[in-house]
């Protein structure tokens, strides 16, 4: 079998999804209104893209989201964006790297492990809609898991201040947001993967694009 890393279709493929990523980023579309509270739907094209176009895309595509985020807290600070934009940081250059390891960081990590993990699930035969349900739940909870962890490990001491309480209420917060939020955008997530996921595979197939016969490391 021939092997392709980054062919002009796949190329293509990428800077589609990396479009879509940056709307979703952009517009009301990025947001799913649930009974208590929004869901982010930007990371779908992430997880859809690692799927079929291989862990690197996936990297990619995050690391669009993340900039995307980055800039968004730049442009239009909110409470929090000292701990998303590297020119909010109230603590200097080390705040402003910690800053764009959870926007961008985090970001890429959710398209390397979803395509690693559909990787494996496929080498285990799993079937294949237990597969994208699995990878679309995993892929948002590393997105929440990363993001707010960091915020905790890293900026605490900051996040208390702003929310106006001691730090040892910090890590109650952090859980209550991964509950609240992190739970129903998951779940969002891998109804959303295993739903666009099943017809977008059977397109790149007859493409012959991303996992169809060439193999993007």
């Amino acid at each position: 079998m021939k092997t392709k890393k980054h062919d002009t279709r796949w190329m293509v493929s990428v800077a589609l999804m990396a479009a879509i990523v940056i709307v979703l980023a952009n517009t009301p579309l990025g947001m799913i209104q649930l009974p208590v509270i929004k869901a982010t739907t930007v990371h779908i094209p992430v997880i859809l893209g690692a799927i079929l176009l291989g862990p690197s895309a996936g990297a990619i595509l995050g690391g669009v989201f993340g900039i995307c985020s980055l800039v968004s807290n730049t442009m239009a600070p909110t409470l929090l964006s000292f701990a998303f934009s590297p020119f909010m940081s109230t603590t200097g250059i080390p705040g402003a790297l910690k800053a764009i390891w959870i926007s961008v960081g985090c970001r890429v990590l959710i398209g390397v492990a979803s395509g690693w993990l559909w990787k494996l699930l496929e080498r285990l035969k799993v079937n294949q809609n237990i597969s994208l349900l699995l990878t679309g739940f995993v892929g948002s909870m590393v997105n929440t898991v990363t993001v707010m962890g960091s915020i905790y490990f890293l900026f605490a001491q900051q996040y208390a201040q702003a929310r106006e309480v001691g730090v040892t209420a910090v890590w109650g917060l952090i859980m209550g947001t991964v509950t609240a939020a992190g739970i129903p955008e998951a779940i969002a997530a891998a109804v959303l993967v295993i739903a666009l996921g099943k017809v977008l595979i059977r397109v790149f197939r007859k493409m012959n694009i991303g996992m169809a016969g060439i193999q993007v490391i």
